[in-house]
This record gives structure tokens, sequence and C-alpha cells, in this order.
């Protein structure tokens, strides 16, 4: 009975995080989320990139698309 239930609880689980980390974003859907968090800070002056992953230099990554084959890379003008 408890080995029942501790399975249960532990499929549970798994399937309640499935779609937090399953899910694919698509690249410009996400830069244009960050487009939108950078005006809302105010920030007027940068430049957001799609690039393949490990390609961004010395910019800062600040996110990740296409199921982990792009990065959005962020640079202050």
């Amino acid at each position: 009975m408890m080995k029942t239930l501790t399975a249960t609880f532990a499929s549970a689980l798994l399937t309640a995080s499935l779609p937090g980390w399953a899910v694919i974003k698509p690249c410009d859907t996400l830069k244009n989320e960050i487009e939108a968090r950078l005006k809302d800070k105010k920030i007027a002056t940068y430049t957001l990139e799609v690039v393949d992953t490990g390609k961004g230099g010395e910019r800062k990554v600040v996110g990740s698309c296409e199921g982990g084959k792009k990065q959005i890379v962020y640079a202050k003008n």
C-alpha cells in the first residue's frame, strides 16, 4: 500500500512539473518578451540578438530558445 502511494505521488509530481521544462519557446516570442521587460525597466539603448548556443562572445546571455539550440544575447549600446 505504501509503495503504491509513493509511486502515485512521485508520478503526480513528475506530471505536474512536465509542462514547465518541456516547453520549447520560439526565439521570436522570447525576444519579444525580453524586449517588453527592458521597456518596462526604461532601458532604451541595447541590442538583443539571437545566436547559436555558445556563439554570443562576451555578450550576456539573457535567454535560451528553440530547445537550447539558440540563445538571446544582450549588449548595452
